[in-house]
């Protein structure tokens, strides 16, 4: 795809998130819509996938490791055609097969079930060794919040990977500098979180993570880098798409009410217009 045509499929991606959380009246929108960009381009250029056949044994796989940030994966899954967007609506409804993190045995896509932070980086490395034991070439892609890897089982699995040279394995970080009680650098910082992956063996790419053309440059510098995991810090802005939620703590957990979901579609409606006029 274009640049032209991923950016309108992000902001495609973004209207799903903003209504289903709205229609939840929960969830998780703001990193939900600073990671939409590195979903879109995953989803829709880098990974081997089939949205016909959402097991196939040679797919690439993603972990959603900080998994509260659901609606972003679950508004890509449905704009690439694993299930009818309509459902986005449903999100955390009673009796909805899309719960509030996801859950790999009941949504078409999801590879791991994974809401608990710190634990969906080890289910990746795990994949990924698997993957080099069967000799398969498939990839795995770990998304990770900047907040949760001040879980220790982060680091864990990436001195594992490190040390067994998964060179299949590509760990993002989502570095949007915000979680839930604040700035992470002011909570509990991890900074500089590319030293501390270099020091796990890891080869280190930082980037603008709402880029197109810097996400294009680093998963292909990824796979071409062998012997090592890679780790592409992505700096992004929380609640990237929505004015009065962009680099907002606040929207870290909250769904916008009636008029403050009016005001956000009605940007992405015309962030999308202005997108198609180029």
């Amino acid at each position: 795809m274009t640049n032209q045509e991923l950016k309108e499929t992000a902001v495609e991606i973004r209207k799903g998130i903003v209504t289903a959380v709205h229609s939840a009246a929960s969830g998780h929108p703001g990193g939900s819509l600073s990671a939409a960009d590195i979903f879109t381009y995953l989803y829709f250029e880098e990974m081997n996938i089939d949205p016909k056949d959402p097991k196939k044994e040679d797919r690439d796989r993603l972990v959603l490791s900080k998994g509260h940030v659901a609606p972003g994966l679950y508004a890509t899954l449905a704009q690439r055609g694993y299930f009818p967007k309509e459902d986005l609506k449903t999100l955390r409804h009673t009796g909805s097969y899309l719960q509030g993190h996801p859950d790999m045995k009941h949504i078409p896509g999801v590879d791991m079930s994974s809401g608990s932070l710190g634990q969906g980086l080890s289910a990746a490395v795990g994949m990924a060794l698997a993957g080099k034991m069967k000799k398969k070439d498939y990839r795995v892609y770990a998304v990770t919040g900047d907040g949760e890897i001040q879980e220790g089982q982060i680091w864990e699995a990436a001195m594992f990977a490190g040390a067994r040279k998964l060179d299949n394995l590509v760990v993002i970080v989502d570095n949007n500098n915000l979680q839930i009680d604040g700035a992470v650098s002011d909570v509990c910082s991890p900074y500089p979180i590319d030293k501390k992956f270099e020091a796990f063996n890891f080869h280190v790419i930082n980037i603008d993570g709402n880029d197109f053309d810097e996400i294009r440059a680093a998963l292909k510098e990824a796979r071409e880098t062998k012997g090592m995991p890679t780790a592409i810090i992505a700096k992004t802005i929380k609640g990237k798409g929505v004015s009065f939620m962009e680099d907002q703590a606040g929207w870290h957990g909250k769904a916008p009410n009636d008029e403050e979901y009016r005001i956000a579609m009605d940007e992405l409606e015309k962030a999308g217009e202005a997108l198609c006029r180029k």
